[in-house]
């Protein structure tokens, strides 16, 4: 697979902080009677789960919220960069759902196909999502950034009989169309395009189907959903491995929004910002179909260069992302109040706050106003998942008064199986399992860790067409994850590592490259890195590698302009040398790869380390 050279981390801008004293925060009040009456509250019952929904599917959860909120806001998007976003209620969401079903099942008679959803996050991507999971058939969601030759592949992997594409993936499919007989239509989003030949666009199936239903056919709406049933497949991204069809059920969907719910509270006032990929179960679950089923609207982001502008135009409440973004977000915010020397009053203020907040008197909102409002204004909680993070960064995010939630999950388990609660959470822990769900740690080692196995009613049909992988991985009604972590006494997750990743070293001794990965992020010059074991000819033991994408910006702040290779190499290296300090000896770094190109990788930011590693073996042959 190609780089992924457009889904890069993006350059934050954020203005010149000026960041008032304490004394000049005219708002900040808090006299004696407020401290005393925060006291009692602190000592009031624990906070338990909150009452959870308990819904069988999708369709239960769309026909709830299109009545109930139908007037409330849905979609927020900016169709034309230059223009205002527009706002989609519930109401008319449900009419295009309907519309659209109708058109597909009973006049292209595609009822209980299997049809391919590609393309950026769009009104339409969520609109044929829908669809399919409330009686069209099996949805095919497919990540936008496979090449031609892969989109190929999964449609004719998936036997699908139509292919739902976004205008900007137009070309790609005109490219595969003809080696693909067997599909009966390709339907382009946001087209008006009658029927010609199998070209069609979806605002005239759209068309069609409200015809239908006009004459007196509701026959999409009465359709009746069997949780167990088939409903969506979904090709994993393969960071270890090639790709698995992933075989998901109406259930697996319900009961992770029914878990999600016990452990946060959105309502109809919330806005999620859609960043990531829809075609991740990790966005089209959490980021779409969870704030669906509460009345919650959601705001797509037109690109990650535009999530600064996007965040101050929409203000949402929450944000679902990846580590790579949030250590992004924090190392530009907090290098911003460096440049405005604005450090030291920071500090203090969340000392002061934090000390405050322990005994329930919370003023973070307000001493801390400046770095919400180039946010949006309203942010109360960023959930972070797909990969362990610094716990220096959530506690961070925690300091200036945002909610920091981890999730911990795979597509297989659709994909919740952790969190941490919003009532309880703990930085730098993946969560507790989730209310359908347990976790167990498998033959752990004398620091209690081991592979994570988990039961859940979230966890996939199986693999498709391929039953030895699926008991493989499914042992007596545990999945195992292949991920390495331990739990803490209150049931709280850590992930450590996968374990393909595991580098063992000849005497036995496990090390795991994200450990050692965290405490490389924290050298500035360093942009993104890899850790991994090389093989030498010759020599038993692996090396403890690093491959390192150097932080030219930041190096040439540092360090000045114009350093050669070798220059760069021994600054990176210096930095390297005090991490080993405080490793022990075995898991010491040994050899620094300065790499000039890009990581491989998935739509969730994830490295695609196997393939980095087969580009050494071929250079080694």
């Amino acid at each position: 697979m190609r780089i992924l050279k457009d889904f890069k981390v993006p350059n934050f801008k954020f203005p010149k902080f000026k960041m008032k004293e304490l004394s000049e925060i005219d708002e900040v009040k808090v006299d004696y009677e407020t401290i005393k009456k925060a006291e009692e509250n602190k000592n009031k019952k624990e906070v338990k789960n909150y009452e959870q929904t308990h819904y069988k599917t999708i369709k239960e959860i769309f026909e709830r919220s299109i009545k109930e909120y139908a007037k409330q806001p849905c979609i927020l998007e900016k169709f034309k960069p230059k223009e205002n976003f527009t706002t989609i209620t519930f109401k008319e969401f449900g009419e295009d759902v309907y519309n659209l079903g109708t058109g597909l099942t009973e006049k292209f008679n595609l009822k209980d196909t299997r049809i391919v959803i590609i393309g950026e996050n769009t009104y339409h991507w969520y609109i044929s999502y829908m669809a399919m999971l409330c009686g069209v058939g099996i949805a095919v969601p497919v990540d936008k950034e496979l090449p031609e030759n892969e989109i190929e592949n999964v449609i004719r992997r998936a036997k699908a009989s139509a292919v739902i594409y976004s205008c900007k993936k137009k070309d790609a499919i005109k490219k595969v169309q003809d080696k693909l007989p067997e599909v009966k239509y390709f339907i382009q989003m946001n087209s008006d395009e009658n029927l010609n030949g199998r070209d069609v666009g979806l605002n005239y199936i759209i068309k069609e189907g409200k015809k239908i239903i006009q004459d007196g056919n509701n026959n999409f709406m009465k359709i009746k959903i069997d949780p167990e049933e088939f409903k969506v497949l979904i090709f994993t991204s393969g960071t270890t491995s090639n790709s698995k069809g992933v075989m998901i059920c109406n259930r697996n969907l319900a009961e992770n929004i029914n878990a999600v719910s016990a452990y946060v509270k959105l309502t109809t006032d919330d806005r999620l910002m859609s960043i990531l990929p829809l075609h991740h179960t990790y966005e089209s679950t959490i980021g779409f179909l969870l704030p669906f089923a509460v009345g919650a609207s959601i705001s797509v982001c037109q690109g990650l260069k535009y999530i600064v502008p996007n965040l101050q135009e929409t203000k949402p409440t929450a944000i679902l992302t990846v580590p790579l973004l949030v250590e992004n977000l924090y190392k530009k915010i907090n290098a911003n109040i460096k440049k405005s020397k604005k450090d030291g009053i920071v500090n203090s203020m969340i000392h002061v706050s934090n000390a405050l907040k322990t005994i329930g008197v919370d003023i973070k909102r307000k001493v801390f106003n400046e770095i919400y409002e180039n946010l949006g204004g309203k942010i109360r909680i960023i959930v972070s998942a797909a990969a362990p993070i610094d716990a220096k960064i959530g506690k961070w995010v925690e300091d200036i008064g945002i909610t920091f939630l981890q999730g911990y999950g795979l597509t297989e388990t659709a994909p919740i199986a952790a969190l941490t609660p919003e009532f309880k959470p703990k930085v730098g822990s993946a969560g507790k399992a989730v209310t359908c769900a347990e976790i167990k740690i498998d033959n752990p080692n004398e620091n209690g860790e081991g592979e994570v196995l988990i039961k859940s009613s979230t966890l996939m049909l199986g693999y498709y067409e391929d039953k030895k992988a699926t008991d493989e991985v499914v042992k007596n009604g545990w999945f195992h994850s292949g991920d390495v972590g331990y739990l803490d006494d209150e049931g709280y997750l850590y992930i450590t590592g996968r374990s393909k990743n595991v580098i063992v070293t000849q005497n036995g001794k496990n090390i795991y490259p994200e450990e050692i990965e965290l405490m490389l992020a924290n050298i500035p010059e360093i942009a993104e890195c890899m850790v991994y074991g090389k093989e030498e000819p010759g020599n038993k033991e692996l090396i403890i590698s690093v491959k390192v994408i150097p932080n030219y910006e930041e190096i040439q702040n540092k360090h000045g302009k114009d350093l050669s290779k070798e220059q760069i190499h021994d600054i990176i290296w210096q930095e390297i040398k005090n991490v080993n300090r405080k490793l022990t000896s075995y898991k010491a770094i040994k050899n620094l790869e300065i790499k000039e190109d890009e990581f491989e990788k998935t739509t969730t930011m994830k490295i695609k380390r196997y393939k980095e590693i087969k580009k050494d073996e071929g250079k080694n042959k």
